[in-house]
């Protein structure tokens, strides 16, 4: 199990764990709990909501984030899937109006009504509308950007790290240092004081400190969002430490007689989530097959 870090990898990767074979029928969660979640989401999926992390699920994993596309075959498939569906949102991390950009979801047939909950939902694009909507920004961002290189430069890590702006956030990235994990495990305490005083939070991710507004997360945006559309199923994929949110969401989900299954999006360097999920494909390109195979399935 492995993550691609490469655009163009292939959508039918050879000897894939859960797709040996091209026409291979869905793989079997390893859950009661997940089996039962994809039985509700084929007898219903009209009243199912799939959705789906962008970076690690939909999105190789690649060393400068603003140069991660979704995987060339995510947006035919999505196409292909979503008019089965009560809906298919992306709720991540970034902007929505980036996710939508790097992910091409704009005006394509079959996506007319799909949603993008960026900022872990504090943002929204609607396909319908082409519009974002979302509420004034936490004045303690901008405090968090004016400071966050002295910081850096006063815990000894501001060599190869970078810091990347997000609008309603910042995140710091330590992939390019010559030690990343050492670089993260020095950051992390000073960034979560230096968030404090400004009433942020720090959520970390695949050697990533983004420091953000309390209160909001995906396990919230998923949640709100089910509810909204009533579904009676939900999938959701995800591959980092703020997925967890959006699994605990499912879990809850599941306890209140929503059917649900959680598909890791293969990582090796996220085991928790691994141990969590009913279903774990071999990233992106697995999930957009599970994805194509989720569509000839409810035909």
């Amino acid at each position: 199990m492995g993550t691609h870090t490469d655009s163009t990898d292939p959508l039918d990767p050879p000897n894939s764990p859960n797709f040996p074979d091209h026409d291979d029928p869905l793989p079997a969660p390893a859950t009661a709990a997940g089996r039962a979640g994809l039985d509700a989401l084929l007898a219903r999926p009209d009243r199912a909501v799939v959705a789906l992390d962008f970076d690690g699920t939909l999105a190789p994993i690649v060393a400068d984030p603003e140069q991660a596309r979704a995987h060339p075959d995510a947006v035919p498939v999505l196409a292909a899937l979503a008019p089965k569906l009560a809906s298919v949102a992306v709720i991540t991390g970034r902007p929505a109006g980036v996710a939508v950009r790097n992910g091409g979801f704009a005006g394509v047939a079959g996506l007319e009504h799909l949603v993008v909950l960026g900022h872990y939902g504090a943002e929204r694009w609607d396909a319908v509308t082409g519009t974002v909507t979302a509420p004034a920004a936490h004045p303690g961002v901008a405090a968090v950007r004016a400071e966050l290189p002295g910081e850096l430069d006063r815990a000894g890590a501001w060599r190869g790290t970078w810091i990347e702006e997000k609008g309603r956030a910042v995140a710091v990235h330590t992939r390019r240092a010559t030690d990343p994990q050492a670089a993260f495990d020095a950051l992390r305490e000073p960034l979560a004081a230096l968030a404090a005083r400004h009433g942020l939070v720090v959520e970390p991710g695949r050697l990533v400190l983004e420091l953000r507004p309390p209160g909001v997360d995906k396990g919230v945006a998923l949640r709100e969002y089910v509810r909204e559309t009533g579904a009676e199923a939900v999938l959701y994929a995800g591959d980092d430490l703020g997925d967890l949110p959006a699994f605990a969401a499912v879990d809850a989900l599941r306890a209140e007689g929503t059917a649900g299954l959680l598909v890791c999006s293969g990582s090796n360097e996220v085991s928790e989530l691994e141990k969590r999920a009913d279903l774990v494909v071999d990233g992106p390109a697995d999930v957009v097959r599970l994805l194509r195979t989720l569509a000839d399935a409810i035909g």
